[in-house]
């Protein structure tokens, strides 16, 4: 679909194509140098890791590049590296260093506000690119990580509270006016169809044209004719829907749960509370990418910067994606071993 996409312009353009070919390659081969590394060492070197993840997103703001009005991207050459990918992975691999003695188990209050702590820098810097998806994904890997944790009672009422007040603060004070817009028009796209409200129109026409089996790939009319703007990054799901119709998107929302099932399967099935932490936040994570980004297409999410996990033309998260899942399938492979030994012995 990318391959069309870059074919349709008036001089073809295959660079997102080759950009997203080179980030397989390299994804697949972080993946499989990550499934042979012992995961036990990553329990020591969680603060190591939320080292690494501020390092990026305070250097990114610094030295980075600015792209659609978000200061988020190392450009090197033409190519664009978006560390903020980088640091979701690393975010949870803190967290569940973190958490991993904590689970099933009341969370202290000292636990509870140093990861809220931590939370808070990340979301602070990457709103400051500004950044709002991925802000929310990081809240989204802190709020899974406490849940599985455990928290009292009283932690979640102040929970709420603290979130009703964010959410009136966020908006206030940090939200930037086109992303106030893109909130308003997922509300009521249809108060300016022409402006605000203009993508998700669009993308609700890309998936209602795809009718049962789709156009075809390669074939799809708004991507190809640009009425489908981001049609290869941000509104994907809604190049499939147009090209491949209802039945594909089903096939497809079918393999991403499987792939989060297996995620969560893996954590469920070990014994070890620091896989089973980190699982659960992966699981959350692209589960929010997965829930926003076709949500978002379809108008019953906002229109956010998230990209479709393994399918959109943002090569950073591709390779974030893959280096996930090198970590879980290492997990799966070193506690199944560990369980051999112990019952050979």
């Amino acid at each position: 679909m990318i391959y069309g996409i870059g074919t349709s312009y008036e001089i073809s353009s295959l660079l997102q194509f080759r950009k997203q070919l080179i980030a397989v390659i390299i994804g697949t081969a972080a993946m499989i140098a990550l499934m042979v590394w012992d995961y036990r060492r990553l329990r020591s070197y969680g603060l190591v890791a939320y080292g690494i993840g501020l390092l990026l997103l305070v250097g990114v703001l610094i030295f980075g590049t600015e792209v659609r009005g978000t200061q988020g991207w190392f450009r090197i050459g033409n190519v664009g590296i978006q560390p903020v990918e980088i640091a979701k992975v690393l975010y949870a691999l803190f967290l569940a260093s973190y958490f991993y003695k904590q689970v099933h188990r009341r969370m202290d209050w000292i636990t509870f506000f140093g990861s809220f702590v931590s939370m808070m820098v990340y979301v602070g810097l990457i709103m400051i690119q500004p950044d709002f998806g991925s802000a929310m994904v990081i809240l989204v890997i802190w709020f899974v990580g406490i849940s599985f944790a455990g928290l009292r009672k009283r932690t979640w009422l102040l929970l709420i509270g603290a979130a009703l007040a964010s959410a009136y603060l966020v908006w206030a004070f940090m939200l930037a006016p086109y992303q106030q817009e893109r909130i308003i028009s997922f509300l009521n796209p249809e108060a300016d169809p022409l402006g605000a409200g203009y993508n998700v129109i669009q993308a609700q026409t890309a998936i209602g044209s795809g009718g049962w089996f789709g156009k075809g790939i390669g074939e799809g009319s708004q991507s190809r004719l640009r009425f489908l703007p981001e049609a290869s990054t941000d509104f994907m799901f809604a190049v499939m829907g147009e090209e491949l119709g209802f039945v594909g998107i089903a096939v497809i929302l079918i393999l991403f749960g499987i792939i989060l099932i297996r995620i969560l399967y893996i954590g469920y099935s070990s014994k070890d509370a620091f896989i089973q932490t980190f699982t659960v936040m992966i699981a959350g994570m692209f589960g929010m990418h997965i829930m926003v980004n076709a949500g978002m297409n379809m108008g019953i999410m906002p229109v956010t910067g998230i990209p479709l996990p393994f399918a959109s033309a943002a090569a950073s998260s591709l390779v974030a994606g893959y280096i996930a899942i090198g970590i879980v399938l290492n997990m799966q492979i070193s506690a199944r071993s560990a369980d051999r030994k112990t019952s050979f012995n």
